[in-house]
């Protein structure tokens, strides 16, 4: 198939285009052409501005894809530029679970009721983080419902290539013995890892499905059990205090994602708990190398 990425050269984009490569597809990615990249000549490249509408138009109108994959869109307007000057067959938007309010146990797909709300076409910087999500969401379902499309939500992702540090977060300041303020130290939450992230998106270009899905790692975990587990393998207990450092994850509430409807597609998600301590032990080794000197990022 002949597929366009948007965005698609760091963290789980990388994995998601790795997996598209090796099953046979056509693949380009467009970017600003900032970021570089190690697919060599495995991939064809364009250069443009997500933002500019000119810019896209410029760049994609004149050519048929099978599947856009747009990983960078965040809101309503976003969306908007996007279907108004492709020429695709699918469009598959990489949304969030941030979209559903509240967040629960047991969250399912139709539980963000995506013609409920009033459509804003709006900005990034026009609104929250979950609200500009929601909005982009709206766009699809209220604007564009003719076309073929498929909103994936996520929860937190995490992985070894993880530039957000935030699982990090709390290793650095167990080892360091810095004070964290945790306002939901008991809730259990869901994570995906990074790499099973992008080959669940190249998993779908080519299955018929249109809608919402949700994609999480099975079972939950809490950043108490995260705490507990540090202190066993380190000997450290976390250092909680409302004048420490807030910590990533606060203000999420306790809550899962259900998956069956990926899982009844063929996919099937790891558990947590099959991986999660591994990466707390490279976590572990990474900052364990930082306080010697050696480096203190994430590899």
């Amino acid at each position: 198939m002949k597929i366009l990425v948007l965005g698609g050269t760091r963290f789980f984009g990388v994995h998601m285009v790795n997996d598209l490569i090796e099953k046979g597809h056509e693949v380009t990615i467009a970017t600003r052409g900032q970021t570089p990249d190690d697919f060599g000549d495995s991939v064809m490249r364009i250069h443009l501005d997500r933002t500019d509408e000119d810019s896209i138009k410029a760049m994609i109108s004149d050519t048929h894809y099978d599947v856009i994959i747009d990983k960078i869109a965040y809101c309503s307007n976003d969306v908007r530029k996007l279907m108004d000057n492709a020429d695709c067959d699918e469009y598959i938007y990489m949304s969030s679970t941030a979209v559903y309010d509240p967040l629960h146990p047991d969250t399912k797909e139709d539980d963000f009721d995506v013609n409920g709300g009033e459509l804003i076409w709006c900005d990034r910087p026009d609104f929250p983080y979950d609200v500009v999500k929601r909005h982009a969401e709206y766009a699809l379902w209220q604007k564009y419902s003719d076309k073929k499309f498929v909103a994936v939500r996520y929860p937190f992702v995490i992985g070894k290539d993880d530039y957000t540090k935030r699982l990090y977060f709390y290793v650095e300041h167990v080892l360091k013995q810095l004070p964290m303020k945790i306002d939901n130290l008991d809730n259990k939450m869901s994570f995906i890892r990074s790499d099973e992230a992008g080959k669940f998106i190249s998993f779908l270009v080519d299955k018929d499905f249109t809608g919402a899905v949700n994609g999480s790692s099975r079972s939950t975990i809490s950043i108490k059990d995260i705490l507990e587990y540090l202190k066993k393998e380190t000997g450290m207990d976390a250092v909680l205090s409302d004048d420490g450092d807030p910590a990533p994850y606060n203000g999420t509430p306790e809550y899962s994602i259900d998956t069956q409807k990926a899982e009844s597609l063929g996919f099937k998600f790891t558990d947590i708990n099959d991986w999660i301590f591994d990466l707390l032990d490279y976590y572990i080794d990474v900052a364990h190398e930082g306080m010697l000197g050696l480096y203190d990022t994430i590899e």
